[in-house]
């Protein structure tokens, strides 16, 4: 069924589809978590995207934006939505699943 449903969903892309099998090996991930704005999320990812911006500061941005909204996150989990973000593409839907990976309810 999994399977049927990632193709129904039109994932088309190795990093998409490592982010789809991360998400559904984490049960939780959404649970508390809201949908951020648009607008958030889009400067969320120009401050990410431009340049001269490393993991590590990359890292503190995604850490930042969610400690800001109330939520934890720690260092190893911000730099990996640092990362799927600039590798996953800049659509919000691929911002927002890879921040409901690093946030945890506070």
């Amino acid at each position: 069924m999994r399977g049927q449903l990632r193709a129904v969903i039109g994932v088309d892309t190795k990093s998409e589809v490592h982010l789809v099998k991360e998400m559904n090996n984490r049960q939780d991930i959404a649970y508390g978590i809201e949908k951020f704005n648009t607008n958030d999320l889009t400067v969320l990812r120009n401050e990410l995207l431009r340049s001269g911006v490393d993991s590590f500061q990359a890292a503190d941005i995604v850490a930042n934006f969610l400690t800001g909204r109330g939520y934890g996150c720690s260092t190893h989990e911000a730099r990996n939505a640092a990362s799927k973000i600039e590798v996953c593409g800049s659509r919000a839907e691929h911002i927002q699943a890879a921040l409901e990976l690093a946030a945890r309810v506070m």
